[in-house]
């Protein structure tokens, strides 16, 4: 039999109840680490599959691998389920977790006679942006003995090498002390003076910094009220560069324009995380190939993005998998078009019959790359050559 179309055949048989899943988990929108309800529908759908499934792995309560096939060539597909904070799944992850199942479902149709172990990995809280699912999966052994590992992204169009950047995001705290502002301002220690002044020394590094770094962040706490002096004061920063090499020489710089803020001020600094930062993505060029050969089969266009195409840029801790183990990371388009990610615009596009077909399209061209994984000698041998 051929075993892409028996896989067609058994996702086939999915489908309709993984396009329930993809709109339930977007109905449901849960922040990282925080999946209860996502990360159950969600293994629930692969134990009903009869994949084997594990919860709460890696001591990660939303986290979970289901496995199924017992060949020596071990792929994993990522699915991720987390929101983001007001605007649901503006990155689409609810299609993430159903064409991740519908993938793995497809492949353990064929698995054993492929010589293959398919498993999905849950890995939650892809939009923490530090110490997040996957880093912490990756140290604590949940990706051992994984050969190969892949996921596929939706977004305005189809890439098939997106271009991930390293990410660091951390807060910062400042703390001052109080006064009557119009009283006794002479008494007072002002906080939000200090995050004004290393928000303007921030704006004055970008004239020095590269082309292709990234500074952005938000203020979580300005003060409590008009007429007190603020005495605490918050901030959550992302930086990014092209490589975590470049990421780190960045930070120092960044760090001293907050130090700024607290000499000029006299308030004390805190800064909070940015320690696991987020890796760039490494694609493997065969398995890319590959996804393209097949997406390209199911009728997926892949358009020329020009000089776009150069400067789109995420960031995503599949970066982090990727240096560590082959895999690939492409996008799928769903038609949103001039709604992009991180748009509310864009949730309310990830349950459209384009966003449906993406998931068709994505679970589809995702087990077929690795069916021809499997079939090529040199790949395969390849992939089980790496220490597990």
């Amino acid at each position: 039999m051929d075993l892409k179309q028996a896989a067609r055949e058994r996702f086939d048989k999915s489908r309709e109840s993984l396009t329930a899943l993809s709109h339930r988990i977007h109905a449901n929108p849960e922040l990282g680490f925080e999946e209860e309800k996502s990360s159950a529908w969600t293994a629930q759908a692969l134990s009903d599959a009869g994949f084997d499934v594990k919860m709460g792995v890696c001591d990660l309560p939303t986290a979970f691998i289901a496995r199924s096939g017992s060949g020596p060539l071990h792929v994993a597909i990522c699915a991720e389920y987390d929101c983001l904070p007001g605007i649901g799944h503006a990155c689409g992850h609810n299609i993430i977790a159903a064409t991740s199942v519908g993938a793995g479902i497809a492949v353990a149709k064929v698995a054993d006679e492929a010589g293959l172990t398919v498993s999905v990995i849950g890995t939650p809280a892809e939009e923490v942006g530090n110490a997040s699912g996957k880093i912490l999966l990756l140290e604590r052994g949940g990706f051992k003995g994984v050969h190969a590992a892949m996921m596929v992204h939706p977004a305005p169009f189809d890439v098939v090498r997106l271009k991930i950047i390293a990410a660091s995001m951390f807060d910062v705290e400042y703390t001052g002390k109080e006064s009557h502002a119009s009283a006794f301002p002479e008494l007072g220690i002002n906080a939000a003076d200090a995050l004004t002044i290393a928000q303007t020394s921030l704006g004055l590094l970008r004239q020095h910094i590269r082309s292709t770094d990234r500074i952005h962040g938000i203020i979580t706490k300005g003060g409590d009220a008009p007429n007190v002096i603020p005495a605490h004061t918050s901030a959550k920063y992302i930086i990014r560069g092209e490589t975590l090499k470049e990421l780190e020489e960045l930070r120092p710089r960044v760090h001293r324009c907050f130090e700024a803020g607290a000499l000029a001020t006299g308030s004390m600094l805190k800064i909070v995380g940015g320690d696991k930062p987020y890796a760039e993505m490494r694609h493997d060029e065969e398995m890319a190939a590959l996804y393209e050969q097949n997406a390209v089969a199911l009728g997926r266009k892949f358009p020329d993005l020009g000089p776009m195409g150069a400067r789109i840029a995420a960031s995503t801790d599949m970066g982090n998998v990727s240096l560590a183990i082959p895999s690939i990371h492409p996008s799928i388009g769903i038609d949103s078009l001039p709604a992009v990610n991180h748009q509310p615009e864009f949730t309310a596009h990830c349950t459209t019959p384009a966003a449906d077909k993406a998931l068709v399209d994505g679970a589809l061209a995702l087990a077929w790359t690795i069916v021809d994984m499997a079939a090529s000698e040199n790949i395969r041998k390849r992939l089980l050559a790496r220490p597990g």
